[in-house]
C-alpha cells in the first residue's frame, strides 16, 4: 500500500500553481506547506503527494491518480494544459493496459508524468 509520494521540482512556486490547478479537478488539494520547499497536496487532512524543491532533479516520474470517472478524467486534462503542462497522452481508452483503462497524461514542466485514471467501464 502506497503511503506518500515525494517528486523533486525546480520552481516551487510555479509547480504549486500547476499542481493546484490539475489536482482541484480530481478533488485534491494543497493541504500542507513546510517554509519554502515543501507542499502536501491530498484529501482531508491526509497528504500523500509531496512535492519538493530540489537543485538536482531526477526526472521520469511516473505519478497515477485514481479518478471517479471518465469526465473527471477529460477535466484532468484540460486544466494540466491550462495549467502550463504538456500533453503527453490525450483522454482515452487504453485496451492494451486492460479494457476499461481510461487515461490521461500530462508532463508536468520539469518532465514528470502525471496521469489520471479511471478504470470503471462506463461513467
Amino acid at each position: 500500500m502506497l503511503d506518500h509520494v515525494t517528486i523533486g521540482v525546480r520552481d516551487l512556486e510555479q509547480s504549486t500553481i500547476f499542481y493546484d490547478t490539475i489536482l482541484r479537478s480530481l478533488g485534491i488539494e494543497r493541504l500542507y506547506a513546510e517554509g519554502g520547499s515543501f507542499a502536501g497536496y491530498g484529501i482531508g487532512r491526509k497528504a500523500f503527494f509531496w512535492i519538493g524543491e530540489r537543485d538536482v532533479l531526477q526526472t521520469g516520474a511516473h505519478v497515477a491518480f485514481a479518478a471517479p470517472n471518465r469526465k473527471i478524467v477529460d477535466e484532468f486534462h484540460r486544466t494540466g494544459i491550462i495549467a502550463g503542462g504538456f500533453d503527453n497522452g490525450a483522454p482515452g481508452l487504453r485496451p492494451h493496459y486492460h479494457q476499461n483503462y481510461y487515461g490521461a497524461f500530462i508532463l508536468h514542466p520539469d518532465g514528470h508524468n502525471i496521469e489520471a485514471v479511471c478504470h470503471l467501464s462506463v461513467s
